[in-house]
């Protein structure tokens, strides 16, 4: 018994070395060394203070969880607690709901209503399917570019800014398809939103 519970022991605190120790040090090193933006978060700064990260999606809302009409709306969050309006990171997640799930419909019901009116959409008016669904994660930072055209015109009105000076911002910010080939071109939120400021600044 002894001859086997001693290699077993060892064994356990040799692999919990090797794997929890020796390898993540190694591989946050390495990836210091090569990346190291990406390694720290892919934090975006304005004056030297962190105002997001590239790869987490956040909320443009005010106290009272209104969306701030100045700024790009994000894709919608699951991953939400009862003090905030979504996006929190140590709750990355998706709602779950089957397509037949009647909270799914009700609530894309609501935002699309939401959505049409923040804009002054008619009813007539084709909804993009991100400006009304979370994603799986519920932290995307990007929307496709059909919702930030469709948002476009709110934005130029409230920044005194030109429909086309807008489009063009747009046109700026959006990132090619992953490799070439993986899903749609896409809009980063936040980067858009900076360039408004730089752009008009409220």
């Amino acid at each position: 018994m002894r001859r086997q519970l001693l290699p077993a022991f060892a064994m356990v605190v040799v692999m919990t070395v090797l794997t929890g120790l020796v390898y993540t040090f190694a591989f946050t090193g390495f990836a210091q060394v090569v990346a190291p933006d990406t390694a720290n978060g892919s934090r975006v700064q304005v004056d030297g203070k962190d105002v997001g990260s590239e790869y987490i999606g956040q909320a443009w809302v005010d106290k009272k969880g209104a969306p701030l009409t100045q700024y790009f709306q994000s894709r919608p969050s699951a991953a939400i607690n009862t003090t905030d309006n979504g996006y929190d990171p140590t709750l990355s997640l998706g709602s779950n709901w089957g397509p037949a799930n009647p909270d799914l419909l009700k609530a894309v019901s609501e935002r699309v209503e939401a959505y049409r009116e923040l804009n002054g959409l008619d009813e007539s008016a084709t909804i993009p399917v991100d400006a009304v669904t979370a994603s799986a994660s519920g932290l995307d930072p990007d929307i496709s570019i059909a919702n930030a055209r469709l948002q476009a015109p709110r934005i130029a009105d409230e920044r005194g800014l030109s429909l086309p000076r807008v489009n063009q911002l747009i046109d700026e910010h959006t990132d090619d398809r992953t490799f070439g080939i993986l899903g749609e071109k896409r809009v980063n939120v936040l980067k858009l939103n900076l360039a408004l400021d730089r752009a008009a600044p409220q």
